[in-house]
């Protein structure tokens, strides 16, 4: 990973157009191709990014000023990026992420699904639980009942993190010819309705799991049938 601080603007050039004026900030390059840009605020939402793959190309302009244009490798969008100054520039080697370790209920709620997987419609079938990608284990891929792939993102509460960490999944996933095109389902006990509004808006279904139907145990509250 490199990390530059450095004080810039940001001009997106794509689908859609925006500019972050000059100003310091912290300038991520990671090893998976992405670019973010990120002020000393919001947490840990950047300003601007750029998915990967992504190349980046350093030139200075006749004035001097540092010009860094980050082009994403299949849509041609970029990010141009005016370095006025640079504060801090290095560079580190983080090595294999062992991923974020589930708790027990969101552990054993894969394990359920897994088993029940029809729960996410008829017909649907399991290739395997933590499949593994390169940045880290699909909680379960598997197959509708058309045959088409399916990635399953499983949380006890889903909020909008998890719909981001899912589109990163099938970004990845749908580069593979042997499993694409690969649709998304975000599975949890809970999800907030802003979760489900973007979910919606990037074609990502969206499944509310009973833990207890799952485990086979009756609900306390009678019913009438």
């Amino acid at each position: 990973m490199r990390l530059v601080i450095a004080r810039c603007s940001v001009d997106y050039v794509g689908r859609l157009t925006a500019h972050l004026p000059m100003a310091p900030r912290l300038l991520l390059f990671k090893a998976d191709g992405s670019v973010s840009v990120h002020a000393d605020d919001r947490a840990f939402k950047p300003l601007n990014w750029m998915n990967p793959p992504c190349s980046v190309r350093e030139s200075t302009d006749d004035a001097g000023t540092g010009i860094w244009t980050v082009t994403h490798d299949k849509s041609g969008e970029k990010l141009v990026l005016r370095i006025e100054e640079i504060q801090h520039d290095s560079s580190h080697t983080l090595g294999a992420d062992p991923g974020l370790q589930k708790d027990g209920v969101e552990a054993h709620l894969q394990e359920l699904l897994a088993e029940h997987i029809t729960t996410l419609g008829d017909g649907y079938t399991l290739i395997r639980r933590e499949y593994p990608t390169a940045i880290g284990p699909v909680d379960i891929l598997c197959r509708d009942g058309a045959g088409a792939t399916v990635a399953v993102e499983l949380k006890r509460r889903g909020d909008i993190d998890g719909v981001e960490q899912l589109t990163r999944y099938l970004e990845l996933l749908n580069r593979d010819p042997s499993l694409s095109p690969v649709t998304g389902v975000f599975a949890a006990q809970e999800i907030k309705p802003q979760a489900r509004v973007l979910a919606s808006d990037r074609g990502i279904g969206c499944v509310t799991l009973d833990y207890d139907a799952l485990r086979g145990i009756e609900p306390d509250t009678p019913r009438l049938f």
